[in-house]
């Protein structure tokens, strides 16, 4: 049976915020109504159709209705709207914003700095090149933000800090400096550590969703 059926027969209770990742439960497995394939939902995007038939991303997963889902990726999303796959899969009209690609990454980026200012509060979330260094030497680091507009060298000059101390740490630039400065007060912030912990783990899940819609640093 199909996923997306097997939502809409059985309508989720209301999430909060960060749907099952925010509880730390195991994702929930969606099928991608483009390419089929079924993958765990935190590498998807859901959608709902809206009462006056808009078709609404719900990147935190806490609207009401039925869930249909997209693989985190602007070629799928720019597929399915190309194909009416929406229209197809509810079997009637709907809207679609002809820029939904760039609305799901800048909802998605929100969502990044949003946990992230909450990490940075929680004294979860360091900047400055030393002190992440030194947070990742100490293997307390469980993430590191590069911006996606910086120097390769430094990113690996902290990953190095890392395997000393025998840890692994988990690396992803999809944020630019600027975006990563603001959340600490900066017009720019290029190396950002977080610790480990479940604002860490919701980070790098919402990171790699975004990934899919822009351009990243290279490996």
């Amino acid at each position: 049976m199909d996923m997306a059926q097997t939502e809409h027969q059985q309508p989720p209770a209301r999430r909060s915020a960060g749907g099952a990742r925010a509880s730390g439960k195991t994702p929930r497995e969606r099928r991608c109504l483009v390419t089929r394939d079924t993958r765990a939902s935190d590498t998807l995007i859901r959608f709902v159709v809206s009462p006056d038939g808009v078709v609404v991303p719900d990147v935190e997963e806490c609207l009401p209705g039925r869930g249909l889902w997209l693989t985190a990726s602007r070629d799928i999303v720019d597929v399915a709207c190309r194909k009416r796959v929406f229209e197809k899969a509810v079997r009637g009209p709907v809207s679609v914003d002809d820029h939904l690609a760039d609305t799901i990454e800048r909802l998605l980026v929100r969502r990044c700095l949003s946990l992230l200012g909450i990490a940075r509060r929680a004294g979860e979330a360091v900047t400055g090149f030393e002190k992440v260094r030194d947070l990742a030497g100490r293997g307390k680091a469980g993430l590191l933000l590069t911006a996606s507009d910086a120097a390769e060298d430094g990113r690996r000059k902290i990953e190095s800090a890392s395997r000393k101390a025998a840890r692994k740490l988990s690396a992803v630039g999809a944020l630019t400096s600027g975006e990563l400065g603001g959340v600490f007060g900066r017009d720019a912030a290029v190396h950002v550590a977080v610790t480990k912990g479940a604002l860490g783990a919701r980070l790098l899940i919402e990171c790699n969703r975004l990934a899919g819609f822009r351009p990243v640093m290279a490996e």
